[in-house]
Formats: structure tokens, C-alpha cells, sequence
């Protein structure tokens, strides 16, 4: 069962707190599965969108592949995502509370098949973004203290 991180969401874990993870699948054109094994693929500004029974990955960025010239796809299209119906429940139910959104943490590439890695996320308010940057520094100088030794 072999993994490759494709893409990961950098922001995720310092932007928010990340409460329930979920592995989904993800329909995709041909030359959208080739851009992304290239590794042509960004998160970053991108979420989940939960209605009618089925989830959505909106505004996630896969660069056209330019040996399909025209026959490419759209880069920002919003995409299905592939997940049980209790799992789509599930994430209806959180999303519907105050505060609460659903995020991609990482694609990867599981036995040549693309999944995302979601997350049900509650924003992060300043002072806790604060405390984490503090948290880092601290481990940082800790790290240096043993090296030198």
C-alpha cells in the first residue's frame, strides 16, 4: 500500500483547529489524474462544500496538462468527492453548527488512485495563532540548546 503526498494544505493546521479527519475519493478527467501525479496541484484557498447528499472540493487549482492541448480541463472546477453516505451525513451535521468548516489537509496518491484527506475544521481565533507560533519558537530553541550539547 504504497502513499505519495501529492499536495499538502499548509495553512490548515495554523489556521485551524482540525476536529474529525475523513479519507475521500475524487472524480477526475484524465489529464486532471496526470497533472496531479506531477505534483501540479494547490490547496491552498481550497474547501468543501457539503449539499444535497454529495460533497464538493471547490476552488482547488489542478494545472492544465499540456500534452492533452485541447482536449484539458477546467483548473478550478469544482470536483465530487467520493464518500459514504454517513460520512456525507456526518459532515452536513458539523457544517451546519457555528464556526465549523470542512477542509482538505493533503492529496496523495494511495495504489495509483488519487484521495484527499478532509478535515472538519473550527477557525482558530488570533490569540491561539499566537500561542502556537510561541509553542514553535519555544520547541525551536530547545532543538538548538540539544544541538549544541
Amino acid at each position: 500500500m504504497a502513499v505519495k503526498v501529492v499536495a499538502k494544505n499548509r495553512k490548515a493546521h495554523f489556521e485551524y483547529f482540525l476536529l474529525e479527519r475523513f479519507e475521500a475519493g475524487i472524480s477526475l478527467q484524465g489529464s486532471e489524474i496526470k497533472s496531479i501525479r506531477a505534483g501540479q496541484i494547490s490547496l491552498a484557498e481550497s474547501y468543501v462544500d457539503v449539499y444535497e447528499h454529495e460533497a464538493w472540493l471547490v476552488n482547488a487549482h489542478i494545472a492544465p496538462y499540456d500534452p492533452a492541448s485541447r482536449m484539458n480541463h477546467d483548473p478550478k472546477r469544482p470536483r465530487r468527492l467520493l464518500l459514504h453516505k454517513r460520512e456525507i451525513r456526518e459532515l452536513w451535521e458539523s457544517v451546519r453548527q457555528k464556526g465549523v468548516t470542512v477542509i482538505p489537509v493533503q492529496m496523495y496518491l494511495k495504489d495509483g488512485r488519487a484521495k484527499l484527506e478532509i478535515a472538519i475544521a473550527r477557525g482558530k481565533k488570533l490569540f491561539d495563532k499566537r500561542h502556537e507560533i510561541a509553542k514553535r519558537d519555544q520547541e525551536r530553541e530547545i532543538a538548538r540548546e540539544q544541538q549544541r550539547r
